[in-house]
Parts: C-alpha cells; sequence; structure tokens
C-alpha cells in the first residue's frame, strides 16, 4: 500500500499531459506579466497598515529592519520555486511539484491545503475591498443598505453583496482568457504602485529625524500565554517571544512576512507561460525583490513621519499623514488600497482554479473539470465552480479568523516545495534545470527552518483548523482520490495487459 501512496509521476508525463487537446492551456504569458501578477497579489493592504501596526507594537523604526528579513526568509523560498517552476512548467505550483518528487499522498495533501489557501484568501481579500470601497462611498455621501455592506466585526446576519459582486466579475475575466487578465492586472498594479510612490515621495518630505530615535527601541518581554490564541511555541516551551530589541526584530519579521504572501501564486501560470523556463525565475524573483523594496521604502517613510509610539493601529499611514496636516493623502491611500486589492483577489482565484483543475486531470478530483474552453482555453468549469462558491462565502461571512489559514498553509507549501527540490536533484539529477537553486541542499533546509519558525509562531487555534481540513482531506483521497488516479488506472491497465500474457506452453 505504502508504494501506491507514494507512487510519483515522471516530469515528462506531467508535461506530455499539458498537451492533449481537451485539456490545455493557452500559452500567452511573459516574464513582464507574470512579475506583474507576482506585484500585484503580493502589494495588499499590508503596505498601508501593516508596516505602522508592527512599527508600533513590535519594532519600532527597525520594522524596516524586519521586512528586510522577512524578504530573505521568502527568497529562500522563491529560489526552490524557481527551480521547480522552470524545470516542470505545468499547472499546479506547489502540488505539480511534489507529485513529481514525493509522491501522490504528499502532492494530494498539499493540492488540498493550497485549495483552501485560496479559497479563503480571495473570500478575505474580496470583503477586505468591500470596506474600502464603502469607506470611499461615504466619503461621497452615499450610503450602502445595512444588510447589504460588510459583514465584518457587525455580528449581524446580512449579505455583502460588493464583495461577491467583485468575486463574480473576476471570475468572468479568468474564464474569457488569461492575456485579458494580465492586461487589465498591469493597469490596476501600475495604478497601485503610482500610489504607492506617491506616498513614498510626499511622505518623505514630511519625515522628521527625531522620530528615528532610538531606531532599535529597548526590549520589552511578552508574557507567555497559555490559550488556544496563543502562539504554538508558548504551549510547547513556554518561550514568548520579545518587543522591540533585537528580537524584536525577528519578531516583526514572523508578522510582516504574511504580506509578502502570494509570490508562489506566480508559479501556478507556468503552463499559460510561453517560455516558462526563462521567465517563471524572472518573475518569481523580480516580483518578489520590486515588493520587498517598496516595503521597506514604505515603512522608513511613515516611521519617520511620526514616531513609532504614536502610529495608530487601523489606519498608521494614513493617520500619519493627517498628524502633518494633510488628510487629503488618506482617501487617497484608500483608494489605492481598493484599486490593489481587486488585483490580489483576481490572481488568488487565479491560483486556485489552476489548482484544482492540475489535480483534476491527474484523476485525483473528477475530470469533468478539466476539461478547457473551446475557444478561451481556460478551465472553465473549476473557475466558474470556485467562483460561486467564494463569492457566498465573501458575502455570508466575516473570515478574519479564518484568515490565519490563509498563512499555515502557504508555510506548509514553502516546506514541501523546499524539500522536494533536495528529493528532485537526487532521483533525477538527469533533468534540465533552467534555473538552479544555488547551495542546495544548504538554501533548501535555510527555506524549512525559516517556514517552519514562522508556522510555529501562529496561533494554535490556527493549527487545529489546519489538521482538521486536512483530515478531511485524508478521507476525500483514501475514499476517492486513490482509486481513480490517473497513475492507479495506468497501473491496473498495465497489470491487467501482464495477467493476459498468455504463458510459456499455452500459445
Amino acid at each position: 500500500m505504502s508504494s501506491t501512496l507514494f507512487r510519483t509521476k515522471r516530469v515528462e508525463q506531467s508535461i506530455l499531459d499539458t498537451e492533449e487537446p481537451e485539456h490545455a492551456l493557452k500559452k500567452s504569458l511573459s516574464a513582464l506579466d507574470l512579475t506583474v501578477f507576482g506585484v500585484g497579489v503580493i502589494i495588499g493592504t499590508g503596505i498601508f497598515v501593516l508596516t505602522g501596526t508592527v512599527a508600533k507594537n513590535n519594532a519600532g523604526p527597525a520594522v524596516a529592519l524586519a521586512f528586510v528579513t522577512a524578504g530573505v526568509a521568502c527568497a529562500l523560498a522563491a529560489l526552490c520555486y524557481a527551480e521547480f517552476a522552470s524545470t516542470v512548467p505545468v499547472a499546479g505550483s506547489a502540488y505539480t511539484f511534489s507529485y513529481a518528487s514525493l509522491g501522490e499522498l504528499p502532492a494530494w495533501i498539499i493540492g488540498w491545503d493550497l485549495v483552501l489557501e485560496f479559497a479563503l484568501g480571495t473570500a478575505v481579500v474580496a470583503v477586505g475591498w468591500s470596506g474600502y470601497i464603502q469607506s470611499l462611498m461615504d466619503n461621497a455621501g452615499w450610503e450602502m443598505p445595512a444588510g447589504l455592506g460588510s459583514r465584518e466585526g457587525t455580528g449581524e446576519f446580512g449579505f455583502d453583496i460588493l464583495a461577491a459582486a467583485l468575486v463574480l466579475v473576476l471570475t468572468c475575466i479568468l474564464v474569457v482568457g488569461m492575456k485579458l487578465s494580465a492586461r487589465i492586472t498591469s493597469l490596476v498594479v501600475a495604478i497601485k504602485v503610482i500610489v504607492v510612490l506617491t506616498v513614498i515621495v510626499a511622505g518623505a518630505f514630511f519625515i522628521d529625524g527625531d522620530n528615528y530615535d532610538p531606531f532599535v527601541p529597548e526590549t520589552q518581554t511578552v508574557e507567555a500565554g497559555s490559550s488556544l490564541q496563543a502562539p504554538l511555541i508558548q504551549l510547547m516551551f513556554g518561550w514568548a517571544p520579545s518587543n522591540y530589541g533585537v528580537m524584536g526584530i525577528f519578531t516583526a519579521a514572523s508578522v510582516v512576512f504574511f504580506a509578502f504572501i502570494g509570490f508562489d501564486v506566480v508559479a501556478t501560470a507556468a503552463e499559460e507561460t510561453r517560455n516558462p523556463q526563462r521567465d517563471m525565475p524572472r518573475g518569481i524573483l523580480g516580483s518578489l525583490l520590486i515588493c520587498t523594496t517598496l516595503y521597506v521604502a514604505v515603512s522608513i517613510v511613515v516611521t519617520g513621519m511620526q514616531h513609532y509610539t504614536d502610529l495608530s493601529v487601523d489606519a498608521p499611514l494614513a493617520d500619519a499623514f493627517k498628524a502633518t496636516g494633510h488628510p487629503w493623502f488618506a482617501g487617497f491611500i484608500s483608494f489605492g488600497a481598493a484599486v490593489g486589492l481587486t488585483t490580489v483577489c483576481m490572481i488568488l482565484l487565479l491560483g486556485q482554479t489552476r489548482v484544482f483543475f492540475a489535480m483534476s486531470r491527474d484523476g485525483l478530483l473528477p475530470r469533468f473539470f478539466s476539461r478547457v474552453h473551446p475557444r478561451f482555453r481556460t478551465p472553465h468549469r473549476p473557475t466558474i465552480l470556485l467562483g460561486v462558491v467564494i463569492a457566498v462565502l465573501a458575502g455570508f461571512t466575516p473570515l478574519t479568523e479564518l484568515a490565519a489559514l490563509v498563512n499555515i498553509g502557504t508555510l506548509f507549501a514553502f516546506v514541501v516545495v523546499a524539500i522536494g527540490v533536495i528529493i528532485l536533484r537526487r532521483t533525477r539529477p538527469d533533468l534540465h534545470r533552467a534555473f538552479r537553486t544555488p547551495w542546495v541542499p544548504v538554501i533548501p533546509v535555510l527555506s524549512v527552518c525559516a517556514s517552519l519558525w514562522l508556522m510555529i509562531n501562529l496561533p494554535t487555534e490556527t493549527w487545529v483548523r489546519f489538521a482538521i481540513w486536512m483530515a478531511a482531506g485524508f478521507l476525500v483521497y483514501f475514499f476517492y482520490s486513490r482509486f481513480h488516479s490517473r497513475l492507479a488506472r495506468h497501473e491496473e491497465t498495465t497489470v491487467g495487459e501482464v495477467m493476459r500474457r498468455p504463458r510459456r506452453g499455452e500459445r
């Protein structure tokens, strides 16, 4: 039984499957498109909110160093993703990589994990987008009916029609085609980056050097908690991270790391890239470098405009401009955040549909969902199904508490991909690798350690919910996927042919 659970799908077969007419995606993306996708999904509300919040609560002006630290941790994972995406240019990202290196059951686990990660991520972002739009509408004197507004924090029954409508519109765009999605994303990302650069340049004129003193505030210890809300590391070892000081920078890094989540989504579009061997590494690493630079610049500006102890938690960057006598920028920042979240939502939905499509093509989910649209060459069936489901989730459910599941799912994928690079180097040294992760196994091992460290700093309650979702995935695999897998059917066919061969003397 164990041999069937860890049967691997050859890289050559994965690439061959992409050429089947009914299951082939259209190749239309360039390195620029991929970089835009990466920047579009990474830069969200984090750059407008998280920078000031973490500066106030965890690191002070040294939050800039926390972003650098988190960026390095992400770069370790990005190097592993770049090798896999250029070597196995097939839809599915970490799921496909795991199938080629670790085996079917690990691939199913990571695929099931990614479906949850992207679904919740899309819904959470859609709810956040709705909140920003309603804020802008309020500024213009328009008010949404109570029953059709955001459910976040209200505790009342209703339907967030704006969040649901956004998901449905983006679903239609993704069905029509990747190139249209790329063009819309390019336009929106351009607007978003202009807003961010304007904030950086304008804010630089209001910096007061005294606000950087002290740059690394004195260390403050944090009392360890014992509830499910406490980080897992506290329940395991009774150790609580400290705020401020040198260790506070690492505490802040574990928080701001989640502002980088999204570059791995670029890998899901490998099959739709014209030259994946060259363009995938450029798209993944390029988008990560651009976003790290912008995050560091924003953090330097916001802590220079207002002393970190005076920063607000809800809207630190907007309130910093208000504190310097320029409230107009607050509305400008809200506009930038609303525009930015549009692309975040679309690219997360894109990532989920590609993982679902890849799992369906391999038979682990019903093959019905792996047929592409005859005209647009997009996986329209899973896109429509998932779009409707997520629209309902976004409309009815305030997902703040479930958002942490997005983080643990991403980090789990990072761990699996890093381990997969080491294994595939040993099992298939003959494969052509257009991009090679340097210093293997050192870089992948460091990536695993960094991801595990961040995972155990997540609330214990998040681990419990994650375990429940994984348990449901195991049931689906053992009662359906294991027997409908294309690899399983291929093995049955091979065994049947052997059994039907006449023995010697029977001819």
